[in-house]
């Protein structure tokens, strides 16, 4: 069985780390490149680095801060954010990042996941999928959550399984930020469905949050941000408080 992962998140807005509640009320959070060199020294199994609000103007800089970050990380890290190019990956993977990953442009063309794993491997492209619950269904959101699409989470995983991602990064929306735990159920239903990896995101607030999503969906990975940006728990700790509950973390 595959070791759980556990990922620090790094939402980067104007090359500054931010976190919000529900993908809005955005606060500052540190420097990216100190933050992610605490996490790798505390344990962290891999990093994400999300450019938030990604535009051409700002794809260079957040190219320049992918080679910085490089420089000083030995763990694995996954950067996306207005990636919607062949050529974006290649200069983000030439840059130093280790995987890439892809939401809004997925949907809108969902061919750039096949081009892209035929031409990088399947290992390093990551399908990031924003869900919510809307009229009793789940549905996949773009744009950083602002605008609902007419794809359904499960069916939208599947095909992106199909078309050669690695590995899907479910974010629940409703639980983003609001540190009241996983949402298990959407979680459970979509890491059943796939047979790559899937890494949980949006609510952690605690161990037992880690906990939970370990034993009772089949997600390999959980990913959280404010509960370590802001020191509420260490990764060191949260590893240790996961052993005692006999659980199998790297």
């Amino acid at each position: 069985m595959l070791k759980k992962r556990i990922i620090p998140c790094l939402d980067i807005k104007d090359g500054t780390t931010v976190k919000g509640i529900n993908f809005v009320g955005l606060i500052n959070a540190g420097n990216p490149i100190e933050l992610a060199k605490k996490y790798e020294n505390e344990g962290a199994d891999e990093l994400v680095f999300l450019d938030i609000t990604a535009t051409i103007e700002e794809r260079k800089t957040f190219v320049e801060l992918v080679k910085d970050i490089a420089k000083e990380l030995s763990i694995p890290f996954t950067v996306g954010g207005g990636i919607s190019t062949v050529e974006d990956v290649r200069k983000l993977l030439e840059a130093g990042a280790d995987k890439i990953s892809i939401n809004s442009s997925a949907v809108k063309n969902p061919k750039l996941i096949s081009d892209l794993s035929k031409e990088f491997g399947s290992q390093c492209i990551v399908v990031a999928i924003d869900t919510k619950l809307f009229n009793n269904s789940d549905w996949v959101f773009v744009k950083g959550g602002r605008e609902r699409t007419s794809l359904q989470t499960l069916d939208w995983t599947k095909k992106a399984e199909e078309l050669g991602a690695g590995e899907i990064l479910l974010t629940s929306m409703d639980g983003d930020g609001t540190k009241n735990g996983f949402d298990l159920r959407i979680t459970k239903l979509v890491s059943e469905s796939i047979n790559i990896p899937l890494i949980a995101s949006g609510g952690a607030g605690k161990l037992e949050d880690f906990e939970n999503v370990f034993n009772q969906t089949k997600a390999t990975g959980a990913l959280a941000a404010s509960i370590f940006h802001f020191g509420e728990i260490s990764i060191n700790e949260l590893k240790e408080g996961l052993k005692l509950k006999k659980l199998a973390v790297r």
